[in-house]
């Protein structure tokens, strides 16, 4: 069975996919860019979202791992003419993720100070990374509920409904961003740090009423829960669960990296949440071919087309380092710009403009691992990422990060951590799926 790995065909899946990716790292930029033009503590606003945002983070990735799980079951029975036999899983899925989601809400609402503290916020930074976590942890659940469509769209290699979704989102977030934190003189009070949540949540919920009703109205697939369990329920879980203790590694970095950068004052922990919100960002565009390679290496594995998905792996690393080549570019043109878009403070700037471009040097790199996580993903190959999450996790970023802090690097450390740590993510890949397919293809 012939498939269609074209530049055309992949950019048609990839461009989608790229404007649905950057919308959650977009609601937090957003906050961010708006929020650092206030009048009053600024900075420490900026800092709270950022501790803020690196837990919700954390919660997302580790619980919205159920978009690649549905993804990847959905894809490969696609490929293999049977999606009949797998109709009922994403509504299961659906179901316990936001049960879950539910779970982590109500245990994690009544100690938010005592979370943050282990984030090393305090005084103004903990009163303000609190009060913005008590109002935006209620869109976790409806974040949850549309990552998993998203993937439940992925597998059906449909990345043109999430993004419709997402830029609703994202629009209606800078809207309420600019009325809710700002206010409007005689009719809404400026809400500061707290107007910014608000308008978080809003969008979640309309991403969330939208997803569900394009779910129901544009495919086959419906969100009625219903027992027995699929049978592919099983394989599902233990995909989710590797990747569970996979995101536990990611955010163990995530956590080093922010308790650090806060503990080296506030300037810092501005400086470093600028910064990583734009990495995220590139992240995310990157994505795009990612979620092109997790689309279609799941449907060319089911359909045994080892040769081509051989050929769609070398395709996407030549695309995503040029696109990740021209994300550092466009940096390096907007370096002092782009810093100026999230705060005016000179002691933030001075910090975030000293390791920027670290960040832009990653985004060749990054395309690479990303890309080819994603392709794993997609082929259900969950077990060796979490294996190498583990391993690049524990032993080369928080020893580099270790290394550096000890001689006073500071926010390079952090950065220089996370470069060492892509280019470990990234090899192991290659090198993985390289020596696996070479020997399919000599069997087949």
């Amino acid at each position: 069975m012939s498939q269609d790995i074209s530049f055309k065909r992949i950019n048609k899946l990839a461009i989608p996919a790229l404007i649905a990716g950057v919308a959650e790292p977009l609601l937090s930029t957003t906050d961010l860019a708006i929020v650092g033009n206030i009048n009053e503590n600024a900075t420490e606003s900026i800092a709270a979202i950022g501790i803020v945002g690196a837990f919700l983070s954390m919660l997302i990735w580790v619980f919205g791992q159920t978009r690649s799980g549905i993804s990847s079951i959905i894809s490969q029975y696609i490929g293999a003419n049977k999606l009949s036999e797998v109709k009922d899983l994403p509504a299961q899925a659906i179901v316990l993720v936001t049960i879950t989601s539910l779970v982590i809400l109500g245990i994690s609402y009544p100690f938010a100070s005592e979370i943050f503290q282990f984030y090393n916020a305090s005084e103004t930074i903990l009163e303000y990374s609190v009060d913005y976590y008590k109002i935006r942890v209620f869109g976790f659940p409806f974040t949850l509920f549309v990552i998993a469509v998203f993937g439940t769209f992925r597998g059906l290699q449909n990345t043109y409904y999430p993004m419709l979704i997402a830029i609703v989102g994202t629009i209606v977030n800078i809207v309420l961003d600019i009325i809710l934190v700002y206010g409007i003189e005689g009719y809404i009070p400026a809400m500061n740090i707290e107007g910014a949540a608000y308008a978080s949540i809003i969008a979640q919920i309309m991403m969330a009423i939208i997803a569900a009703y394009l779910l129901l109205t544009k495919t086959e697939i419906s969100l009625k829960f219903k027992l027995p369990f699929n049978k592919e329920i099983s394989r599902f879980v233990v995909m989710i669960l590797n990747l569970f203790v996979r995101t536990i590694a990611l955010n163990v970095a995530l956590y080093f990296a922010t308790s650090y950068a806060a503990s080296y004052g506030k300037e810092y922990i501005a400086a470093y949440t600028i910064g990583l919100n734009l990495w995220l960002m590139g992240a995310f565009m990157i994505d795009g071919y990612s979620s092109a390679g997790n689309i279609l290496s799941g449907k060319l594995l089911g359909a045994k087309e080892y040769r081509t998905l051989v050929k769609l792996g070398n395709n996407l690393i030549i695309y995503g380092f040029v696109f990740g080549g021209f994300l550092a570019l466009v940096g390096f043109v907007f370096y002092d710009f782009i810093g100026e878009i999230f705060t005016k403070e000179p002691a933030v700037l001075k910090q975030f403009y000293n390791t920027f471009w670290i960040i832009l040097l990653m985004q060749p790199i990054c395309s690479i691992a990303f890309i080819y996580d994603g392709m794993f993903k997609g082929m259900g190959e969950m077990k060796y990422l979490r294996n190498v999450l583990l391993l690049s996790t524990t032993l080369i970023f928080i020893p580099v990060l270790l290394f550096f802090d000890s001689i006073d690097y500071k926010l390079y450390a952090i950065w220089m951590a996370f470069y060492a740590w892509i280019v470990a993510r990234g090899i192991p890949l290659i090198v993985k799926f390289r020596s696996k397919f070479s020997a399919l293809i000599k069997k087949a």
